[in-house]
């Protein structure tokens, strides 16, 4: 049997890669939303399990983009999830926030989703989340301002190519 040997600095290098590339995953692992999704109440159809899948997956992907791009002041992090107002919305938030020269962190968060409304073409879902997060508003690596918020959202999703979307994202005071 022949043994292949390689050189001490090349194992280290790929050691060394490996750990860099798995770094950012178990960082997003690890400070990922919370979500849990509710599709009992859903009328006029019922949610069927691939698109309840989907839209926890979705959702919780969004939710991670947008804290992505208000922490960076980048929408490079949006990944086409939010399209419409909600994109508009966003959009100008991250660039308020760069003319300001802030950022703002979400952390700890904890979506307690439920579907209420499934149209009977499939062609958009309303969910109504209870949103609970630490957040805080950035000056350069300064915290200005924090606090434990939990707030109610309206949030209307559609299927996009390959994935469900925001559409419309309201803050409300209560259901």
């Amino acid at each position: 049997m022949t043994r292949i040997t390689r050189p001490r600095c090349q194992t280290v290098l790929l050691v060394l890669a490996l750990c860099s590339m798995a770094a950012p995953s178990m960082w997003a692992a690890d400070s990922a939303p919370r979500v849990t999704l509710n599709v009992s109440q859903a009328a006029p159809r019922a949610i069927e399990t691939l698109t309840q899948r989907a839209l926890l997956r979705d959702y919780t992907f969004a939710w991670a983009n947008l804290a992505q791009a208000l922490e960076a002041n980048s929408t490079d992090p949006l990944n086409g999830l939010f399209v419409g107002k909600a994109n508009t919305w966003l959009k100008d938030a991250v660039n308020s926030q760069r003319r300001n020269g802030l950022s703002s962190r979400y952390s700890n968060q904890a979506h307690k989703v439920e579907a209420v409304f499934y149209a009977p073409e499939g062609d958009v879902v309303e969910l109504h989340d209870t949103a609970e997060y630490d957040y805080q508003i950035l000056d350069g690596s300064k915290s200005i301002h924090s606090e434990h918020a939990v707030v109610h959202y309206v949030v209307l999703m559609t299927p996009g190519a390959d994935r469900w979307v925001v559409r419309q994202i309201q803050a409300v005071q209560q259901f």
